[in-house]
């Protein structure tokens, strides 16, 4: 299972992408293991991000904006980002 990142986890800009993200694949009818397994990573890293633990990766963060079928800008802008 991936760490917390030791810096960033509750950062406000994280979390605000972790709730957008969640509530994205909620729109989506998308389970966390659903959309995990569509992107390639695993659930309970999925999980982390959207609890804004994880300072992910821009291909991760590319990955999960293709799987909810939108472009990571999108995603980032409707975070408030």
């Amino acid at each position: 299972m991936a760490k917390k990142s030791p810096i960033y986890a509750g950062d406000p800009v994280l979390l605000a992408l972790g709730q957008t993200i969640r509530r994205a694949r909620q729109d989506a009818g998308l389970s966390q293991e659903a959309l995990a397994l569509e992107t390639g990573l695993d659930r309970s890293y999925m999980g982390g991000i959207e609890r804004g633990e994880h300072n992910m990766t821009l291909m991760n963060l590319h990955r999960i904006a293709v799987a909810l079928g939108m472009s990571p800008s999108r995603l980032l802008s409707m975070s408030g980002y």
